[in-house]
């Protein structure tokens, strides 16, 4: 700033006065965290009063003041691109399979998972902000690898429901309450079962037990006989090493059908359901190399459920929209990272079309493909997760209303939480 200056002149008939103030000053500030955010503002003011006076002797008085203020403020700032760093829970021994389901009746979304190596399942109780308490376990046959948790005894409590994959059976852990979990009780079903999905496909109100058996090619359905018992199987004729199953009505008669990946000979086939629990002979449709796990969902919002599948060798996920009548186009396939073995199809940015959510088990990373309409599929954006993601469920685990991934770390023996941004 400059400090005034005043200079007067004597006179004898006349007297001149001039007073002049110029100030100015400028300030910048720029601080860095995370968006870029820049803001300038300037502003410029100028007064000029001159004012004359004359008598007997004549006096000038002029007075000029400037006053030019400038501020520059620039932040940046990264945005959190939907989901944060995974968070770790340790679990059992190699750990196959992943259910998220509020198992204690307190409106948080617990975390269950098939320890294979184990011979056990174990259930992480929600404490409250998406954390979770250390697994409780409990025992079940030889080498579970796939879990489900649906209440099958009409209590309003989910059950655990999982495949022995080494026994050749389902055990059903009836819901004691407050989250805890009785003795397995076990069904007799086809060798080496892989997938399993807990439905209703009779119309009698009660969930019933679908299974795909690996190396019986066959899937084997258990109708619920009343208090959590089940029915012995009925089976059915597939391709070759059925792996995933899921129970969907996919023809629009309000009846779930059967859709699952024979990994074996690279197509999906899909079982319409006769009535009755009963069901007519697979139709199948071509995808990727080894296909390993599978969604049924509504992608391009035309109200008919289309099939999602990761093909295992061959580094894509295949998209078959629904054609109507239980019938579906052939596949249109994306590129994913290396050995995608498991997904989901669900909503992440909130924009009413569910998204996917791929394990890309060989590259230790969940891709997750936005949909960009008429069932169309971005490129996908990676997280890094731990050593061989093998399974995946998409679910508000904090309650903010916004999917989460859980993704079963097999390598690891742990499960990773992804909370969204």
């Amino acid at each position: 700033m400059l400090t005034p200056f005043f200079e007067t002149e004597p006179s004898t008939s006349s007297s001149t006065s001039s007073t002049s103030t110029t100030t100015t000053s400028k300030s910048t500030s720029t601080s860095s965290t995370t968006s870029t955010t820049t803001t300038t503002s300037s502003s410029t003011s100028s007064s000029t009063t001159t004012s004359t006076t004359t008598s007997k002797s004549t006096s000038t008085s002029s007075t000029t003041s400037t006053t030019t203020s400038t501020s520059t403020t620039t932040s940046t700032t990264t945005a959190c691109n939907y989901f944060l760093n995974q968070t770790t829970y340790p679990v059992g021994s190699t750990p196959y399979s992943v259910a998220v389901v509020d198992v204690n009746s307190d409106n948080k979304s617990d975390i269950i998972v098939a320890n294979s190596d184990s011979n056990n399942v174990g259930v992480l109780l929600n404490a409250g902000n998406g954390a979770f308490n250390v697994q409780a376990t409990y025992a079940v046959s030889t080498s579970p690898v796939s879990v489900s948790a649906v209440d099958v005894n009409s209590d309003n409590k989910p059950d655990i429901v999982v495949t022995n994959s080494g026994s050749g059976t389902v055990g059903v852990l009836l819901n004691a309450g407050s989250g805890t979990f009785n003795t397995q009780t076990i069904y007799t079903v086809g060798s080496n079962p892989r997938s399993i999905a807990v439905v209703d496909v009779n119309s009698d109100n009660k969930s019933d037990i679908v299974v795909a058996n690996y190396d019986a090619n066959t899937i084997s359905v258990l109708l619920n006989a009343g208090s959590g018992t089940f029915n012995t199987q009925t089976i059915y004729t597939v391709g070759t090493n059925p792996r995933s199953v899921v129970a969907v009505d996919v023809n629009s008669d309000n009846k779930p059908d059967i859709v699952f990946a024979n990994s074996g000979l690279n197509n999906v086939g899909v079982l319409l359901n006769a009535g009755s629990g009963t069901f007519n002979a697979q139709t199948t449709y071509t995808v990727g190399s080894n296909p390993r796990s599978l969604a049924v969902v509504d992608v391009n919002s035309d109200n008919k459920p289309d099939i999602v599948v990761a093909n295992y060798d061959a580094n894509t996920v295949s998209v078959l929209l629904n054609a109507g009548s239980g019938t579906f186009n052939t596949q249109t396939t994306y590129t994913v990272g290396t050995d995608p073995h498991s997904l989901a199809a669900v909503d992440v940015n909130n924009d009413n079309k569910p998204d996917i959510i791929v394990t890309n088990s060989g590259l230790n990373n969940v891709g997750v493909l936005l949909n960009a309409g008429n069932g169309t599929f971005n490129a996908q954006t990676i997280y890094s997760v731990s050593t061989n993601p093998y399974s995946v469920a998409v679910v508000d685990v904090n309650n903010d209303n916004k999917p989460d991934i859980i993704v079963v770390n097999q390598g690891s023996n742990n499960v990773g939480v992804l909370l969204h941004c």
